[in-house]
């Protein structure tokens, strides 16, 4: 398993992000979604009602069992005031 440590200044809850970027009980981890949503103090049914979708898609992201469109990430990255490469598990260790 592949683990990256992303650090931001000055915010001990946000010290240290561990991303599994490999397997994870058999499900590949490919989005940060839940992370973020946790770290932004959001909830599921709150982006999906920013989106204007049902909370189950939002909760498949979440969940990694389905992946937003291209289009659809950069969506959730404005909504989240996030940067949308923050919202991807990195291929680079």
């Amino acid at each position: 398993m592949t683990f990256c440590i992303v650090y931001e200044k000055k915010q001990l809850i946000s010290a240290c992000y561990i991303c599994f970027t490999s397997v994870k009980m058999g499900k590949t981890i490919y989005n940060r979604i839940k992370s973020v949503l946790a770290e932004r103090g959001k909830s599921n049914i709150d982006l999906a009602d920013s989106l204007q979708i049902t909370p189950e898609t939002v909760s498949s992201w979440c969940t990694n069992s389905a992946q937003p469109s291209i289009k659809r990430l950069f969506e959730i990255a404005n909504i989240l005031d996030v940067d949308v490469r923050q919202l991807l598990i990195s291929t680079k260790q």
